[in-house]
């Protein structure tokens, strides 16, 4: 066993040393190719090492230091991560109220959309129409929508109250509620969203399942929720589980609503990480502290990414995957 191992490892060594002693040199017409390639894609480059790369790096390093803009950073070794997890308690705050929202967001979102789809992947006249009215929303900018639903969710004179009024319903403070105000930014988050780009994913995943498969259904005797139970949702699981991807990572950085709104509160409520992060980098100019806390939502958001490619083997199908 160890023999046959030992040879195979001589064997690979050897073709890869193969591969790189047959490797021909490139001509000149390749050279320039590759030069003229890499002029092309010098300014997304550039633009990537100076804005992305670069600050990537700085924040890294400032998240060892002592750095409040003011001063020469100091390294401090690991203080802000273990202050984060073990003194600073507005960090267990803001990660237990990110964590609610993404409960409360995600899969409604996800289950809005998908309905959304469904019914605009119908043959009518004039769908090109609905489905422009569902899009709309999501292309409202943030604030936009933020200050549009502020109005409406007055507490005294906003719309949504008077409405309420009308057949005899006390409406609640809404944003100005501890209650309430989670599920306020919620209703403005779906409002937003759910006609959005998942609808969109989820419109392209169903008019890609081929119709055999519904006529073989029918012959059989399928019903509507047998179709939808047996053809539909796993034919459009990887688009699901791609807006399931995109709905967790969006949901963890939800910032500019709450922060146009309710600026975390009432009595931090709505008192988000993203927030957090925001309150200690440029409101405190903690810098250093503020990039701990960076690194630490990236931790997080690339281990649970991870974790749902991990599980997408036992629910997404592929069609011809083997």
């Amino acid at each position: 066993m160890a023999t046959s191992a030992s040879h195979a490892s001589v064997v690979a060594d050897r073709s890869v040393w193969n591969f790189w002693a047959e490797r021909k040199p490139l001509s000149r017409m390749q050279r320039l190719e590759a030069f003229q390639g890499y002029l092309l894609i010098s300014p997304w480059l550039i633009g990537f090492f100076i804005f992305i790369l670069g600050p990537m790096l700085a924040s890294f390093y400032y998240s060892f230091t002592l750095y409040n803009v003011q001063t020469v950073p100091r390294f401090a070794g690991l203080y802000h991560y273990i202050y984060a997890f073990t003194q600073d308690n507005l960090f267990w705050v803001s990660v237990k109220r990110t964590l609610l929202w993404t409960v409360m967001t995600v899969p409604l979102g996800i289950v809005g959309a998908l309905f959304a789809a469904i019914l605009l992947n119908n043959k009518l006249k004039g769908m090109a129409f609905y489905r422009t009215s569902f899009f709309l929303p999501h292309l409202t900018p943030v604030v936009a929508a933020s200050i549009l639903w502020m109005w409406i969710l007055q507490p005294d004179i906003g719309i949504l109250n008077s409405m309420l009024d009308g057949i005899g319903i006390r409406g609640p403070k809404w944003l100005q509620s501890i209650q309430w105000s989670m599920p306020a930014l919620a209703m403005i988050a779906l409002w937003t969203g759910i006609g959005g780009n998942k609808m969109l994913i989820f419109l392209a995943g169903l008019q890609s399942i081929p119709d055999t498969l519904y006529e073989a259904a029918d012959i059989d005797g399928a019903n509507r929720w047998q179709k939808f139970r047996n053809i539909t949702l796993p034919m459009i699981s990887p688009s699901m589980f791609f807006n399931l991807i995109l709905g967790v990572i969006a949901s963890f950085q939800v910032f500019g609503m709450a922060f146009v709104t309710t600026k975390g509160g009432p009595a931090y409520s709505t008192y988000f990480y993203a927030l957090h992060l925001y309150q200690q980098a440029f409101v405190s100019f903690d810098m250093g502290y503020g990039s701990a806390l960076a690194w630490i939502f990236f931790v997080a958001v690339l281990a649970l990414t991870l974790i749902q490619l991990w599980l997408q083997k036992r629910w997404v199908y592929y069609e011809g995957a083997v």
